[in-house]
């Protein structure tokens, strides 16, 4: 005879790992060539000058530069460019 009740698994109790998306660097911030700006799911924001696109749609830097996040055609989207900063002319 048992001396315990009987245990059901329960079906609850699994989680994945978080994926640490969002934005990595802001606008204004400088960064350098390869530095990740943004981690996302599809083109929540889409690339601008000077950016790349990841397989996994994750925005880069490709130069030096400052970030600047801008207007991207009409509506609500968003896209992100890096500028590279205006060298001054040495006299």
């Amino acid at each position: 005879m048992a001396h315990k009740k009987a245990g059901s698994s329960t079906k609850n109790g699994r989680d994945s790992n978080a994926k640490r998306l969002g934005v990595k660097r802001y606008d204004g911030e400088v960064v350098r060539p390869g530095t990740i700006i943004i981690r996302q799911r599809g083109t929540r924001v889409h690339p601008g000058n000077n950016v790349g696109l990841g397989r996994d749609y994750t925005i880069f830097s490709l130069v030096d530069g400052k970030v600047k996040f801008e207007p991207y055609a009409k509506g609500r989207r968003k896209k992100v460019s890096v500028y590279a900063a205006a060298v001054e002319a040495v006299a």
